[in-house]
Parts: C-alpha cells; structure tokens; sequence
C-alpha cells in the first residue's frame, strides 16, 4: 500500500507509509535548525576574564572560581563599594542574553542578597565607539552609569526590596517608565543559593527580561537601542555567574 505525498515541488510522490514518517522527521529537523538562533558569543568561565572589563570599587573582588564568575563587592572606607563587569565585545541586535547567576549566602561579609543587576545595549554618548574611555572615571560608581544610554534591571535591589526596569539616561526624578516596572512582591526578588536563569531580549522595539523563563517586564521602545555593551552589575553583595551567551534571533524573514 502507498499514500500520496505533496512534494516541495507540487507533484504528488508515492511512499510506503514507513518512508513518509522519515521524509517529515528531517524535514522538521531541517525547519528547527533554520529557526536555531546563532550562538554569537559564549563563555563558561572555565578560563580568565580577559574577555571581561571590570569596574569596581577599591574594596571589592571579582575573579574566576570553580569555573565561575565570582564577584565579591564590599563597601570601603571612602565609597559605598560598586562593581561592573563588562563583556568586552559590542552587540548588535536583535539578540538574546542568557546566564546563569547564584546569589551567594554562606556568611561572608558582602553576602546581602541584594542587586542582581544588569546593563545591556549601553553605550556612552562621550564614547559612542568606546565604552571604556570612561572605565577609569566610573570605577564601580553607580551614579557615574547615569549618563549612559542603556537598558537596566535592578533585580532585587535596596535590600532585595525592589525590581525595577530603567531606560536611561537616567531621569533626575528617578521616576520609572511606567508603574508595572516598579516591583516589590516578594516573588520578584532574589533568593540564597538558588542558581537563576537570567534573559534579557533586544528585538527591534521589543525589550524584555525574563527570570527562569517567565516574562517580568516587557517594553516596545518607540526608539531602541540597536547596539551597546552588557555588563553585570552589583553593589555589596555576593554573586556568582555562570554560562554566559549571546544569540542572534531571527528576523521575521528568516523564521520564514
């Protein structure tokens, strides 16, 4: 017995029903790997930070631990501590950034469960080009982040009492963009120990973060930005990173 099958090409193909099952099996295998997303960049810290920049306060430590990125912020005798760790290359959307980010509590000093927090597309209006020319002059200070164009999320911050959503620069009255960008229920803050799943998108207009797979804030910028730099940020805190990756998403065109 055999059953008539469309071709890619309209004519009509006779199979044995035990072929066409094989025939739509790579060809759903072949449509998957057309739609993959790219892997543009990745890092597993198995190896050093030079593909890293750091900008940190005097008092704080980040360095390479069990093949993480393990950044150990402290406050210091002039300054409220403050680390940036910034992956060196430009990114270009649209694009999607996963890591992997435990919030460390074993009884160190620095370990607050507080400010799992992100930079990404930034770039700095000075620099446009070069975002670290201004390195130095910002050493871990987060108000020297203001002027910068970027999307932020400080996931967990002021004590793991608020999640907030930032486009900046940002705006003098510290005013978030809309209310829902301005969380503070429990479930949208950070937990000890407990190795999170971070996302962040920039898609044409769409900007998202995601945690663990769930949307927390979405945002359809009326003018994104295209290209910028990412960075991990914290202040006094204890955190480790892990599986960092950048991937390109397809354009509409190309799911097709």
């Amino acid at each position: 017995m055999s059953l008539p099958l469309n071709s890619l090409n309209g004519s009509i193909l006779f199979m044995k029903p035990s072929r066409i099952f094989w025939v739509l099996f790579f060809s759903v295998l072949s449509s998957y790997s057309l739609m993959a997303e790219e892997i543009l960049f990745q890092d597993d810290f198995s190896g050093d930070l030079s593909r890293w920049v750091v900008e940190q306060t005097p008092s704080g430590k980040t360095q390479v631990i069990d093949g993480e990125m393990d950044i150990d912020d402290a406050p210091g005798e002039h300054d409220k501590g403050g680390c940036t760790v910034w992956f060196k290359e430009k990114i270009s959307g649209p694009v999607r950034i996963t890591y992997n980010a435990t919030m460390v509590q074993k009884g160190g000093p620095n370990d607050r469960i507080s400010d799992l927090n992100c930079f990404w597309m930034a770039s700095d209006p000075k620099n446009p080009e070069n975002l670290f020319v201004g390195s130095k002059e910002r050493s871990g200070n987060f108000k020297k982040y203001d002027p910068l164009k970027t999307y932020y999320v400080g996931y967990g911050a002021n004590e793991n009492a608020t999640t907030r959503f930032r486009r900046y620069p940002r705006p003098r009255d510290d005013k978030p963009l809309k209310p829902e960008f301005d969380l503070s229920d429990a479930k949208f803050m950070n937990v000890p120990n407990k190795t999170l799943k971070i996302e962040l998108v920039a898609d044409g207009k769409k900007i998202q973060f995601l945690r663990d797979g769930e949307l927390i804030f979405t945002f359809d910028d009326p003018e994104p930005y295209q290209e910028g730099w990412f960075g991990f940020r914290t202040t006094r805190s204890h955190i480790r990173f892990d599986n960092f990756k950048v991937t390109r998403i397809p354009t509409q065109g190309e799911k097709k």
